[in-house]
């Protein structure tokens, strides 16, 4: 199963449980440009210009993280390539999987932009730029 937690609510699992990993499944540009949760391991669901899926996923989340029941929290930009690599994990036995729902840059507001209306950064929670 599948969990939606909110950032704070993530944030709360990173803290309490020192076995949780924030995996953020973001392109390589928006982790280094936009920014990233601090300590979060970067390994890339699909990838710009093409967008294909990494095909290596799995293997790169298994090689970071073998034990198939520590907590793993995904993030995207929003929360939805984060829900996919969470099937992706579910399918090969990984139990604990925590969507974080909003994602780094939360929803789009009324006038198309993002980061004022949800997210982690929204959240004020710990993130850096590169």
């Amino acid at each position: 199963m599948i969990e939606n937690l909110t950032p704070q609510q993530c944030w709360d699992v990173l803290q309490q449980n020192p076995a949780a990993v924030l995996v953020d499944v973001r392109t390589k540009m928006e982790h280094l440009f936009v920014g990233h949760p601090s300590g979060a391991v970067h390994i890339a669901w699909k990838e710009a210009p093409d967008w294909q899926l990494n095909s290596n996923f799995v293997a790169e989340v298994s090689h970071n993280i073998p034990d198939l029941t520590a907590p793993i929290l995904l993030l995207c930009r929003s929360g939805q390539r984060s829900l996919d690599a969470a099937k992706a994990l579910e399918a090969v036995g990984y139990r604990r999987l925590i969507n974080i729902v909003d994602g780094f840059e939360g929803p789009l507001d009324t006038n198309k932009h993002r980061g004022n209306l949800g997210g982690w950064r929204f959240c004020g929670l710990p993130w850096q730029q590169s």
